[in-house]
């Protein structure tokens, strides 16, 4: 799936030495639903293989259009494909890539990769309250706030809100076209 500035590709074990030093950094993980626990090559190797042989889930590797350099991950857990649903998870890993809209085109391809190749009719996430850059990046691509799990979630000793968000079918077919939504470039 290709965009204007991003590509999405599969990942392979090879990707593991990437993903070691953004899953040990504790300003990447902090928007994320992962244990302190320290990961090793080996670990993300496993956690790769895992997700790639599963019938649930399918992982993405962002990569940057003009280099190729991989910055980072997006994919879709827990697919039931009876009820068409499916959770969002993303991680942009390399923190001097933040703030540059290949957040917003990796969610805008996926959900893109949901709707059209998979068929499904939702797709939601949750989101710390406190990461105000993934909220705007979910309201860009059409994502509306479905509900709050209050002080559902402790960061930093503190109970913060984690916020649901979903995106319909049908909301996504009504959304201005944008140039990397399109189709024949997947």
């Amino acid at each position: 799936m290709t965009g204007s500035q991003v590509y999405l590709r599969p990942l392979t074990g090879d990707d593991a030495a990437a993903f070691v030093p953004w899953v040990n950094d504790a300003e990447v993980t902090r928007t994320l639903a992962v244990g302190a626990a320290v990961m090793d090559r080996q670990a993300e190797q496993a956690w790769i293989e895992k997700m790639n042989a599963s019938g649930s889930d399918v992982l993405f590797g962002i990569a940057i259009q003009e280099t190729g350099r991989l910055i980072g991950s997006i994919g879709l857990n827990q697919i039931d494909f009876r009820y068409r649903g499916a959770s969002l998870g993303m991680m942009i890993g390399e923190k001097s890539m933040w703030g540059k809209g290949y957040g917003t085109e990796a969610t805008r391809l996926v959900v893109r990769y949901a709707f059209e190749k998979l068929h499904l009719n939702r797709v939601q996430l949750h989101v710390y309250e406190y990461n105000l850059r993934g909220i705007r990046v979910y309201e860009k691509v059409g994502f509306r706030l479905e509900g709050v799990l209050r002080q559902e979630h402790v960061y930093d000793g503190r109970f913060w809100d984690t916020v649901v968000m979903a995106i319909l079918r049908e909301e996504w077919e009504k959304r201005p076209a944008l140039p990397e939504a399109d189709p024949r470039k997947t």
